[in-house]
């Protein structure tokens, strides 16, 4: 008889309600997501720009990894749009948005009830941007995700990856966009097995925003899949990471965390989550090795790309520390360094992976490795969510 891996009845809750959280929000909303990548991608085409705002360390991350989607896109073939995210360093948001928001402009804003966000998303809105809220605002599109702040952000988090992914479809027919002319050959070239509705239907919006609609809810059950493999193949590990961090902290130990692009922004927000007090529990000590520009650009420019984060770990981590790190392949060698150099300071490891785990799984670099099995970068990013935030409940479960 297996025995029953600790926290499981939590981990049960935590899935539960996530796949519940979901269907709740993904089916309703799913025209209305396919006619807002429509808009956006008419503003696109005219030149406008994504402008993204966040504050609180959450929305933050939410802000740097949205603007790195669609700068660097991970669609075959697919262009750079452009995206920026506008966030607290950079002073007072609605001052930033009020020297750089032009009238084609797209804003989107996270955590928009923050009266200093919804202030600069106002200011947008009179500006003549398209606006999009993830709370109730002062916007033309609101979305009012269910569930708690974990469960909310990660259905917010799979929300503009849809978008990011299908304004694409619209942005390449050009007879459904206002001011561009149809053409009569599209090619959609190496995206055609994902999306094999681009070479049809020039001029019927209406039959492409259904087609994009049932992409919006199949990328939503294929998210909601990869929760479940991942909290469950991955239990154990999640308990016995947990474990880790607990006595980690119990011996004022520290949690440290790296990822590359939206992986980065995946580290900044579990950073963020555990600087913040859960279930009773104190607020962790926690670091971000992604977050100071000039510490990895230095490093890079004088030693290279590969160690941007082990070098960080021999000048920050100490023995009794864990680190955790995010990658979607297990192969990225500034990754691989780091959990080599960790393991040389008896520093703990957790490695959150996708595709079959990579050379982190094969090769055991990591104490616990939690492998979410999907080759689609943008829904492994998801399924990770869920598996820090659960993490991070975990730490405080007795």
């Amino acid at each position: 008889m297996t025995a029953p891996v600790a926290g499981q009845d939590a981990l049960a809750r935590a899935l539960a309600a996530r796949l519940a959280a979901g269907e709740r929000f993904f089916a309703p909303e799913a025209e209305r997501l396919a006619r807002l990548c429509h808009r956006m991608a008419e503003r696109f085409a005219r030149g406008g720009r994504l402008l993204a705002f966040g504050r609180s360390p959450a929305a933050r991350s939410d802000a740097r990894h949205v603007a790195v989607e669609f700068v660097h896109p991970v669609i075959v073939g697919k262009r750079a749009l452009p995206a920026m995210a506008l966030a607290s360093e950079g002073g007072a948001l609605a001052t930033q948005a009020d020297l750089i928001a032009e009238p084609d402009d797209i804003a989107i804003a996270f955590e928009a009830d923050d009266p200093e966000t919804a202030a600069a998303l106002e200011l947008a809105a009179r500006r003549g941007c398209l606006t999009l809220a993830f709370a109730p605002a002062v916007a033309e599109w609101v979305f009012e995700p269910p569930g708690d702040p974990f469960v909310r952000q990660e259905i917010v988090e799979t929300t503009y990856h849809v978008l990011w992914e299908l304004v694409h479809v619209f942005f390449d027919h050009r007879g459904l966009l206002e001011g561009r002319t149809a053409r009569t050959v599209h090619d959609p070239g190496a995206s055609s097995f994902l999306y094999p509705f681009l070479s049809e239907r020039e001029t019927d919006l209406d039959a492409v925003v259904q087609d994009v609609r049932a992409s919006v809810i199949m990328k939503a059950r294929e998210t909601a899949g990869l929760r479940e493999q991942t909290l469950v193949d991955n239990a154990a590990g999640l308990a016995a990471a947990a474990a880790d961090l607990r006595a980690s902290f119990a011996a004022r130990g520290r949690l440290l965390a790296l990822g590359n692009g939206g992986s980065a922004t995946d580290a900044m927000d579990a950073v963020g989550d555990f600087r913040t007090p859960l279930a009773g529990g104190p607020a962790r000590p926690a670091l971000d090795l992604t977050e100071d520009a000039a510490i990895l650009t230095a490093i890079a420019n004088d030693i290279g790309p590969e160690a941007i984060f082990a070098r960080q770990l021999i000048a920050y981590a100490r023995p009794g520390d864990v680190l955790l790190t995010l990658s979607t392949s297990g192969t990225s060698p500034s990754v691989i360094d780091a959990l080599v150099e960790a393991r040389r300071r008896d520093v703990r490891t957790i490695a959150m992976v996708g595709y079959d785990g990579g050379r982190v799984a094969a090769e055991g670099l990591a104490d616990h490795v939690i492998i979410t099995r999907s080759e689609h970068i943008p829904r492994i990013q998801e399924a990770q969510a869920s598996a820090y935030h659960v993490l991070r409940a975990l730490v405080e479960e007795r």
